[in-house]
């Protein structure tokens, strides 16, 4: 089966880039082909419907959300992706229908993604919100849950550009986790069978983008939803879609992600699990703190009137500006810097650091610069 060109098939492109609002997926989910299977099942803080798209009549049910972070946005493309898969009429659309009922949301912070916020309109976590459920968006998510009684959830998420695959030098393209269910992070049963799809998933995608796939850190928080969903015995996945090289807009990434979901529903249709592989799941590397988004080598700058040379480095912040997301590069960090890697590096040679400032790399200041005066960069980036 070739997944690359089922996602190609598939792609929702009326969605892309990193923005994603309300606006955006409403006239996806009015299409005459989708609209019948839609639910408004809730407001946000700020009164905006949340929606509900249900599909299948399988005896499995698998509970998706996405966008619970607003400014999350991959996995949400991805689901439509999937979604339009699932309304193609195909014998694998056909076999995944007759398997699984699916129950999706797809953007769970409306909110927060017209804000491009993490939070949502009350600055609240909802991934924080689990126990409490202070907010309307954490009381739909979890009505629906007792509702429908799910057989897997998965939770949809993306990770900063920060996050490499433990000391490897590859960034953490998809990254996988499930949940701890206690304190002692023990393995019981539900947690058994999100660990071994997890590593079912992880075999196909090493085929795609070998040696960038990350497990995220296991530590128990009750508040999460993940863990109180594994608590509460079901079986539960954290996805989260990183970065893959020069994928600012993760629209390689996003093609993983449904390339994961997809291999999912495809090895339960197929009852394809092997049991007690935990050890496969935890061969998966963690994910770890070890990329910037510009790196400079061997740059020398004048520290405290004595010339040295040494590194810095920059990141992005992104940046909501007249409902335009603009990645801006500000410098982060000046120093060695050993054990890190930037997604773009550049090697000065011992060119001497200049700006219209202080002349002087320092943290918070835009990454506009020169090196020698000759080689310019904007932005973080050279100009030609």
């Amino acid at each position: 089966m070739n997944l690359e060109q089922l996602f190609n098939q598939n792609k929702e492109y009326t969605i892309h880039g990193r923005y994603i609002t309300l606006e955006n997926i409403e006239p996806i989910l009015n299409r005459e082909s989708l609209k019948k299977d839609v639910e408004i099942i809730g407001k946000s803080v700020l009164g905006k419907p949340i929606y509900s798209y249900q599909k299948g009549t399988g005896k499995l049910k698998i509970y998706l959300w996405s966008q619970m972070h607003g400014n999350e946005s991959t996995t949400t493309k991805a689901l439509f992706d999937f979604i339009n898969l699932l309304n193609s009429g195909s014998d694998l659309a056909n076999q995944l229908l007759e398997t699984f009922t699916f129950y999706c949301i797809p953007m769970l912070n409306p909110d927060g993604a017209q804000l491009y916020t993490r939070a949502n309109a009350n600055d609240i976590d909802l991934n924080r919100d689990s126990q409490n459920l202070t907010q309307p968006e954490s009381k739909v998510l979890r009505t629906i849950f007792e509702d429908i009684k799910p057989d897997y959830c998965f939770n949809l998420h993306d990770q900063r550009t920060i996050f490499g695959v433990a000391d490897s030098g590859k960034p953490a393209t998809v990254s996988f986790l499930a949940p701890s269910y206690n304190e002692e992070r023990e393995v019981n049963e539900s947690r058994l069978k999100a660990i071994n799809l997890i590593a079912g998933i992880n075999e196909v995608l090493q085929n795609y983008i070998p040696g960038q796939i990350g497990r995220f850190d296991d530590s128990f928080n009750i508040n999460c939803i993940g863990d109180t969903f594994q608590y509460l015995g079901v079986p539960t996945l954290l996805f989260e879609a990183g970065h893959f090289t020069g994928d600012y807009e993760r629209e390689v990434t996003r093609k993983f992600i449904f390339i994961a979901l997809l291999s999912s529903f495809i090895i339960l249709s197929e009852n394809d699990i092997v049991s007690n592989i935990n050890d496969k799941y935890l061969n998966i590397p963690q994910n770890k703190v070890v990329f910037f988004d510009f790196m400079y080598k061997n740059v020398k700058i004048n520290y405290d009137g004595i010339e040295i040379i040494t590194n810095f480095v920059a990141q992005y912040k992104e940046e909501l500006i007249n409902n335009e997301l603009n990645f801006n590069a500000y410098i982060v960090e000046v120093g060695d810097l050993e054990s890190y890697y930037g997604h773009y590096e550049y090697d000065a040679k011992g060119a001497l650091y200049g700006d219209d400032f202080t002349n002087f790399p320092k943290p918070n200041q835009k990454a506009d610069f020169n090196l020698d005066k000759k080689v310019f960069f904007v932005n973080g980036t050279i100009i030609k």
